[in-house]
């Protein structure tokens, strides 16, 4: 597992996820740890290096 840090896109705080390098492109929604508000990631793998990583808000 690869731990990331990014900023919250809703409350702007740094927040951490662990992400699966074994996964080349992923897509999948996970809450943050602070605000709790759904988050939606995009992480994307070249050699278990992650290469790309977006973080939206999923406008409700």
């Amino acid at each position: 597992m690869f731990e990331h840090f990014f900023q919250c896109p809703y409350c702007w705080e740094e927040v951490s996820m662990l992400l699966d390098p074994s996964i080349v492109h992923q897509v999948y929604v996970e809450d943050c740890e602070v605000c709790c508000n759904p988050i939606e990631v995009h992480p994307r793998f070249e050699d278990q290096i992650l290469v790309a990583f977006e973080a939206l808000s999923i406008e409700q």
